[in-house]
Parts: C-alpha cells; structure tokens; sequence
C-alpha cells in the first residue's frame, strides 16, 4: 500500500484525525482494506493529506489500540483480522467520538502547523515496551488486579511514584501521603472533599484556566494575583484573604516563568503565618528543563506540611495515560481517610500495574532522556529560526517546558498575529485565553509549542510566519 485518497473536511465538525481513522476504520470493515495489507508511514501519509504528523499518528494509534492494525518493528503499520472484533453501535460510537474530539485540540483543524502548547510528541513513546509490559501483566496471572484495590491506589505502585518524586523532585513522602486518580481534575475535586466548601483562593494571573475553572466550579472565591519575574507577587497575595495558593513554580503555564528558590521562601513563609493555610504546587513540565541546573520541587523545601504536590504522566508518557498523584501533608490525610474512605480509585489496576512496571524497569528514565532530547533539540531550532523576529517581538518562557511567548514590540495585537498567521495555514495561540482578570494588558502576546512539531515542520512553520508578518530574514546583534 503506498497511498490512500482520503477526502478531509476542513469544515466538519469532525476532527482531522477523527476523520482519518473513520475512513481506514470503515475501509477495514467493508473489505476493501485486506487483512496482512500495508498501511502508508504517518510521514508519508501526513505528507499526502498535507497534515501535521501528529494528525496521523493519533489515528494510527486509535487504530491500533482498537485492534484494527498492528504494528510490526521496522516494517509498518498492517491490517489487523477482524472477523472476531466487537461492533459498535451507534449509541457507543457516539461515546467514542466525544472522547476523540477532546483529544483534539480545536485549533488543529484546518491548519499546516499547530502551534499547540498542549500537544506532545508520540513519535518516540516505546510503543513495542508498553505492549510487552501488557502481555505480560496480564499473562502473569494477577488475578488480584481484577478487584476493587485501594482507594489511593495499590501501595506498590504509591511506593514507586514515591521513590521517582525523591529522585527526580526532591519530594519528601511516603506511600501513605499519596493518592493516584485519573488526572489532576479528579484530584482537585477529591480535595475540595478533604479541604472543605468555600475556601478562598488565590491563582496567577495568567494561569492555567482549566484549573481556574474547577476551582470556581467549586464555589470557592478566587482571587487573582498578578506575576513578576519571579512568579506570583507575594506582598499583593498578602492582600488577599486567601487560605489556598495555587502556584506552578518550576514551569509556570502559560508564562514560563521558572520561580528562584527566594520567592519560594517567601510563599512557604507566607502559608505558615497561618494553621490554616496551604500551597497547592501544580508542578507542570518539570521533566523539562533546558537551562540551569534543576530546582527541586517546592515541597522538598517544606518543613511545616503546607504543600500540597500535583503532578502527571500525561506530559512525559501519553496523554492517554491519564494517571496523576497528589502528595498530601501529613495533617490531611487523615481529613482525606475521614472524608473520602467510601471513593474508589479512578485509575484501572491493570494500568497502575502496567506503569509501576514501566518505571521500575528504567523504561521510564529511558524514555525521559530520549524526550529531552527530542525536546531540546526543537527548542534550540526554533529559537535559532525566531532570531529573525527579535527585532519586533520579545521571545520569553525559553528556559523550561514545551512553549515559548512572543510578544510584539510594535504595539500589533494578539488577535491581528493570530488571524494573520491564519491565513497562512499557521495555528498560534493567545496568552489572554490564560488571563482571569481581563483588565490585564497583555494583548500583544502569542504563545507558541513546539511538543508535537518535526523539526521540519517547525522550519517550514516558522518561515510562513515570517511571511505572514512581514518579517525579514535579518538577525538582531
């Protein structure tokens, strides 16, 4: 097989991936793709349809986790024999479009490049590992992962994420402190639980908005505190009547801002004025780093129990892997083991199984080192392709995570960038979809990712930037 005619609609509903896989799915069904038959590369493929590669691999890897094709190690993508497979209905495809589409970021569809700040690269996941490790967690005859297991969490697997977060973070912990759900927006609700109704709050200004969201979602009075340099203003936050501060200390979403460990102090000094009072660390791209040495984590600098950590697998590993810890103080577990006994666990033992498995066999630190690499390397490229823009915009955010900022130096707004690079195919993002106070003047500033990019597409993307706002090929000294 070396192509396949699919005809995208760029103004459906459906997304671009979406509409991959519907069309080799539906191909699969009727026959017209034959079992053993040889499925174009995602690069050739994304090259044909004129789409990102990551659009394709998404499809592909729908594909594959349905049992529709296979993938053979240095060979391809093959169709799967599918006489045995379970048929949908209507009403259950349904269910499976919803979670596609939140899978796809809506700006993707239509574009050539997708800036996505959001978006990672799957290119390097050691797909042939995870599959390995499934075969044999489940051939192990481990029937005890098909019970109920701990609400936190099997105590295996806690005692691993413990261990990773004092190598990789500095977190002081132990397996009792943690509890595992799928995905920080569970965690965040079960702590409304532990912590209690109308809390007070204080967030970033800019933050991250779906947090913003759920905490509102709450009841809980928010106030918004705006940023420096070095992150969240402490002597505005003592304004506030906040018990909570949420902050994202080592990769600030969506400024990048990386806090020093003197502001750091500061908000520990400030939660321990009060009994009351906790810091909520959301330690976003902290796998990430690209200058400086690392800085631990803020709750390996707490001696007093006023941090309350959050992290994810879904940036490192796969989005899919939606598995994310909470490392409680010592004083609110037992609130949580009073308050939360009867919830049970939101993440599949068979996939907490699987992923203790991953780290403990060096898989996970295996594959970190091959991502920052892959990361460095489209972080050092685009900086070199955007040197060009240094005269009319200021690049920042550069030290850390999956994005950088660009903001104008001539007064052109965020919506005239945007629509701009629209029409020349390019999907960039705005900092005021970040903003809680729309009294903030930031309205000149984009925000580009690079995470799910080929270096080519980054070249290619950043030159129709150049043309879309006029930029000469001339380098500032």
């Amino acid at each position: 097989m070396l192509e396949l005619t699919i005809q995208l609609q760029t103004d459906n509903d459906k997304c671009l991936y979406e509409q991959i896989y519907e069309y080799i799915q539906g191909e699969i069904k009727e026959g017209k793709l034959l079992q053993g038959e040889r499925l174009p590369s995602t690069r050739s493929l994304a090259e044909n349809l004129q789409v990102a590669r990551s659009t394709v691999e998404m499809a592909y890897e729908q594909l594959l986790s349905e049992g529709y094709i296979e993938s053979q190690p240095y060979r391809g993508y093959f169709v799967c024999k599918i006489e045995e497979l379970f048929q949908l209905d209507e009403g259950r495809s349904s269910e499976r479009k919803s979670s596609l589409e939140q899978a796809e970021p809506t700006g993707a569809r239509g574009y050539t490049y997708d800036f996505s700040p959001t978006q990672i690269d799957m290119t390097g996941f050691p797909f042939s590992v995870w599959r390995r490790l499934h075969k044999k967690v489940l051939e192990d005859g481990n029937e005890q992962l098909y019970a109920r297991g701990d609400a936190q969490g099997d105590y295996g697997f806690r005692e691993t994420i413990a261990r990773y977060l004092h190598a990789s973070r500095g977190v002081n912990c132990t397996p009792e402190q943690i509890i595992v759900g799928a995905g920080n927006d569970y965690l965040l609700m079960l702590l409304e639980k532990i912590l209690g109704k109308e809390l007070s709050i204080a967030m970033e200004n800019p933050t991250y908005k779906r947090a913003y969201r759920i905490f509102r979602s709450f009841a809980y009075p928010i106030t918004t505190v705006d940023m420096d340099e070095s992150g969240m203003m402490v002597e505005e936050l003592r304004k506030t009547d906040a018990k909570l501060a949420y902050v994202m200390p080592s990769h600030q979403y969506p400024t990048g801002t990386v806090m020093p460990i003197g502001r750091r102090s500061e908000l520990l000094k400030w939660a321990n004025e009060k009994e009351d009072r906790y810091l909520i660390e959301d330690d976003y791209d902290s796998e990430f780093r690209y200058k400086g040495k690392p800085i631990p984590s803020l709750q390996a600098s707490d001696k007093n129990g006023k941090v309350i950590y959050i992290g994810t697998f879904s940036k490192s590993i796969a989005p899919a892997i939606r598995v994310s810890y909470m490392v409680l103080p010592e004083k609110l577990v037992q609130a949580y083991r009073e308050k939360c006994y009867f919830y049970s666990t939101t993440v599949s033992r068979i996939e907490q199984k699987i992923l203790d498995e991953f780290i403990r066999g060096g898989y996970f630190e295996r594959h970190l080192n091959k991502m920052r690499k892959y990361y460095r390397d489209k972080h050092d490229l685009l900086l070199e392709e955007l040197k060009p823009f240094e005269k009319e915009f200021d690049i920042t955010g550069e030290n850390a995570g999956l994005h950088l900022l660009l903001t104008s130096k001539s007064g052109r707004t965020e919506a005239e960038l945007i629509e701009k690079a629209g029409r020349y195919g390019v999907k960039i993002y705005g900092l005021s979809d970040s903003l809680s106070d729309s009294t903030k003047d930031t309205s000149y500033t984009v925000i580009l990712g690079y995470g799910s990019l080929s270096m080519r597409e980054i070249k290619d993307g950043v030159e129709a930037l150049k043309q879309a706002w006029n930029i000469k090929n001339r380098v500032t000294h």
